[in-house]
């Protein structure tokens, strides 16, 4: 509930005084920001001592559970920009 909490403030402050000529900056920002956190994520499961043999006793059904919503997620979204921003 706190993230959601947080984020709502960021679209206020976005939406109503957040000036367009940063806009270039906060791109650059997020986009540092999300690959910071995505190397942490992986230095934290690498650091782990039964990583491997954890990921590999997930299983085929892990697997699919995972890459179906993002296929569909990927489909969903090409299809929605092709039709409706031409």
């Amino acid at each position: 509930m706190e993230v959601l909490i947080y984020m709502l403030i960021g679209i206020v402050i976005g939406f109503k005084w957040f000036p367009l000529k940063l806009k270039k900056w906060n791109e650059r920002i997020q986009v540092l920001s999300i690959s910071v956190l995505i190397f942490l994520m992986g230095v934290t499961l690498g650091s782990r001592p039964n990583f491997l043999t954890d990921f590999l006793q997930l299983g085929l059904e892990s697997l699919l559970l995972a890459i179906i919503p993002i296929l569909f997620s990927v489909l969903f979204v090409y299809f929605i920009t092709k039709y409706f921003f031409k």
